[in-house]
């Protein structure tokens, strides 16, 4: 192992078992964001734990749409410039631009220096980045271009819309030629992005991965849409910071946020050897399929229950030993009181004891990158120690133990565990084990 600079590269590979089952063990080492909340991840996670909001009303240009919210990005404030060319910026679409940037900041806090990495190792290290939906905005703007004349298409005009794009920018401007895998399972696709990048490294096809998702649709013709699903909120446009609000009686559709997140997943010796920060474990995936409805849930919440038990399953542990669950809550009516009567399945008379949270008030509901978000909330409640909160509740109407104000996971030295939750439309149910890291 050698040292440059901040960076700590690691000469010689590691592939050796990490726990005594043989099973090797899955760590986090780094992670980024660019949210509504801040452009980095701990400026998120203060307004996260300080149970603020950045939801906000949406332009002229949405007029006349019943819902007038959502959680939006300033473009102003990232100044793009600063990371990413002119180049880049026409190349990529504003969700590829959010993963990417995400990405950086993975590698930063991880301490980890591709560019300094050996060929072997990049081999080594691959990309995990989905993406739920693409900017509708995208289509409509080249078919208006069409309509001039088909030379004023843009050549990267299909490029930009491709879910595989994030991937294929973060691996190419890395060198990183592992495993190039992209999701796009709708809102549970930033969730399977870290579950199966953590199956890749456990599998032993990867040492490193960067994982996650990056979305952008908040656009008029993608609001219209969901808004005709009637799952949007439309009650609270004269009060914008409270329109999402899980678990509240007054939920009355989800807010859309945009956004990224990336997690640097190692495999623990690999972290061990280069001397990395080690924020929490990933012990555990479990997936599942509802058969039922393209948008809804079955009431009975077989899929989520499901994709519960099988993340227990797949950790090795009790439901017992799980204190929290990061619900997927996205402030719908009836999404909300099924999870809920899930997590009561799964947990039966542990639940009492099992506190449970959504932090979609704060940041709307990101869709594809909803689970990967959250997830890294989960890694830096599991690092600090904190439970962050469900905001805007009134009139709790669900049966479950909810977090309203940050607070203290644990008074003792017992380890922490929790469950992430993400369903998606289709059917589509992911659920992560994350935990706070021992030897």
């Amino acid at each position: 192992m050698r040292v440059l600079g901040k960076c700590t590269i690691l000469v010689r590979q590691t592939r050796s078992l990490s726990t005594q089952s043989g099973r090797r063990r899955v760590v986090v080492t780094g992670s980024g964001a660019v949210t509504p909340l801040g452009n980095n991840g701990p400026d998120s996670w203060r307004r996260i734990l300080a149970g603020e909001s950045a939801i906000s009303r949406l332009s002229a240009e949405f007029k006349g749409l019943p819902c007038q919210v959502a959680a939006q990005i300033p473009r102003e404030k990232l100044h793009l410039d600063q990371h990413l060319t002119k180049s880049d910026i026409k190349l990529m679409s504003p969700a590829t631009q959010f993963a990417v940037l995400a990405a950086e900041e993975a590698l930063a806090t991880g301490k980890l220096c591709p560019k300094q990495l050996s060929e072997e190792e990049l081999e080594r290290f691959g990309v995990c980045v989905g993406m739920g939906m693409f900017d509708l905005a995208e289509v409509y703007g080249a078919w208006n271009q069409l309509q001039r004349g088909y030379n004023r298409v843009s050549p990267f005009f299909v490029p930009r819309l491709l879910p595989s794009m994030a991937c294929g920018h973060i691996s190419m401007r890395h060198g990183l030629r592992g495993p190039n895998h992209s999701v796009s399972t709708a809102c549970a696709t930033g969730a399977h992005a870290l579950g199966d990048a953590m199956r890749f490294i456990r599998s032993g096809d990867a040492d490193v991965m960067l994982a996650g998702s990056g979305e952008a649709c908040i656009d008029p013709l993608s609001i219209a849409g969901f808004c005709r699903l009637r799952a949007l909120s439309t009650a609270f446009n004269d009060n914008p910071s409270v329109a999402s609000r899980p678990f509240d009686k007054s939920r009355d559709g989800f807010v859309m946020g945009e956004g990224a997140a990336v997690l640097l997943l190692e495999e623990l010796e690999h972290a061990r050897a280069r001397g990395a920060p080690i924020l929490a474990e990933i012990l555990g995936y479990g997936l599942s399929g509802d058969a039922y409805h393209i948008t809804s849930p079955s009431d009975d919440g077989a899929g989520a229950t499901l994709a519960m038990k099988r993340a227990i399953q797949d950790a090795g542990i009790a439901p017992e030993d799980v204190t929290y669950v990061n619900a997927h809550a996205t402030s719908t009516p009836t999404g909300d009181r099924i999870e809920s009567h899930a997590i009561g399945r799964v947990f039966g008379a542990h639940t009492p004891q099992v506190r449970v949270s959504s932090t979609k008030g704060a940041h709307g509901h990101l869709l594809g990158s909803s689970g990967n978000l959250e997830a890294l909330f989960v890694v830096l409640a599991c690092a600090d120690n904190k439970l962050p909160p469900s905001i805007n509740i009134e009139h709790l109407d669900v049966d479950v133990n909810v977090v309203t104000k940050a607070t203290e996971w644990s008074a003792d030295q017992k380890r922490r565990v929790a469950l992430k939750n993400s369903f998606g439309f289709g059917g589509t149910n992911a659920s992560l084990c994350i935990a706070s890291y021992i030897e």
